[in-house]
């Protein structure tokens, strides 16, 4: 691996810097303040200066020193007098999942959860986090703020709860819902945000390597993996989305198809099973496929099922429908998707377009693949629907 990059380092550091003080001085709100101006710091100075030879170490003194700045009243300046000569405080292993823990609090909000995960514990700027998200960066600031205050008022402790087992789920879907945004961006004029689905794989690796014994830790690391690996093949050259049974399967990232299976073989050998495992399983059947036609749709079905009873819900139910589908046709797959009376989605629309489409009722179709594209903020998912409501004209 060669050198690192300043931005690398930086951002490899932020979460153990922003633990070492938050554990030390106890306040997450001023201490978080204070880690994003050493970050400022040294971004400015490092590059004239020279990285010192110890980056964490500069990076908690310096924000040790500010964060003492920024509570300079006399309670504050007794507790600095009161502090031994050296006052840097040290990098405990478990920081960065305590810090994870703590910005997934029950208190904040999901999208409070997702961006302050993605500043304390990713390391990325509010610009950074506004870009990927493609909102003004004031209101990533404001929901940075906002996520400390309700922290702050709610009384979270810098340590990892007695029983971490009732937040785990919070942390796992925090995790799930950035790298979704990442993979299939919900708006704009890409389909990938590759660093939200990067940021969002490095984080739940270092949760696995962390609880290698939790299953669905491991179920949600594999289908993260396994998703990803098709990312390479689902864009042509101007940006337009590509569906799966038309992939290019030569290009999928197969080390870490490999590197999947592998995860998710051992955990539902090993472990109860939980939804994250059941979707990495059905992305392991895609993964295994030489081509579409060798998919082993009856047993995605029979997944599907499963984990339709363990995790219901309307994509679960989509999907299951698609897969049906392929099973019993799309006559069988229409007449159970106008059973559960699912509406409101472009992805259920689209559903609906592709079974019209294979039972030869190219006009419903074609009404349903521009409805479809109408509801869409994704202009490459919008340009791909519009595409096949053309080909039906």
């Amino acid at each position: 691996m060669g050198v690192l990059t300043l931005e690398e380092v930086l951002r490899a550091a932020a979460p153990h810097v922003l633990g070492a003080v938050v554990r030390r001085y106890g306040d997450f709100d001023t201490s978080e303040d204070a880690v994003q101006e050493a970050l400022l710091a040294a971004a400015r100075q490092w590059p004239s200066e020279g990285r010192p030879d110890d980056p964490r170490a500069w990076l908690i003194r310096v924000a040790s020193r500010r964060r003492i700045e920024l509570l300079r009243n006399e309670e504050a300046r007794r507790r600095r007098e009161a502090l031994p000569a050296d006052p840097v405080p040290s990098v405990r292993g478990d920081d960065e999942l305590t810090l994870l823990v703590l910005c997934c609090h029950p208190a904040l909000t999901a999208v409070s959860q997702v961006a302050l995960t993605l500043r304390a514990v990713g390391g990325l700027s509010t610009a950074e986090i506004a870009r990927a998200l493609l909102v003004p960066e004031a209101t990533v600031g404001q929901r940075i703020s906002r996520a400390k205050s309700r922290i702050r008022e709610a009384g979270a402790r810098f340590e990892l709860p007695g029983n971490l087992g009732e937040r785990l789920p919070g942390v796992r879907q925090v995790l799930y819902l950035i790298f979704n945004e990442g993979h299939t961006a919900s708006s704009g004029s890409s389909l990938h945000r590759v660093e939200l689905s990067t940021e969002a794989i490095r984080l739940t690796r270092q949760l696995h390597a962390r609880l290698p014994e939790d299953g669905e830790v491991a179920g949600l690391l594999a289908l993260m993996l396994l998703t990803d690996a098709r990312r390479p093949a689902r864009t042509r050259p101007d940006g337009a989305l590509i569906p799966l049974a038309e992939q290019d399967r030569s290009r999928w990232d197969r080390p870490a198809i490999d590197e999947g299976i592998a995860i998710i073989t051992t955990a539902l050998r090993d472990t109860a099973v939980g939804p994250f495992q059941l979707q990495a399983a059905i992305a392991a059947v895609h993964a295994e496929a030489p081509s579409a036609g060798d998919t082993d749709w009856p047993q995605i079905l029979q997944l599907y099922r499963l984990l339709d009873a363990l995790a219901p819900g309307p994509m679960v139910t989509l999907n299951r429908i698609v897969a049906l589908a392929e099973v019993d046709g799309p006559a069988v797959a229409l007449r159970a998707l106008d059973e559960v009376a699912l509406t409101g989605h472009h992805r259920v629309a689209a559903v609906r377009a592709h079974l019209l489409e294979r039972s030869g009722d190219r006009a419903a179709a074609r009404d349903e693949y521009l409805l479809a594209a109408r509801q869409t903020l994704s202009r490459p998912e919008q340009r791909y629907l519009e595409s096949r409501a053309s080909r039906l004209r």
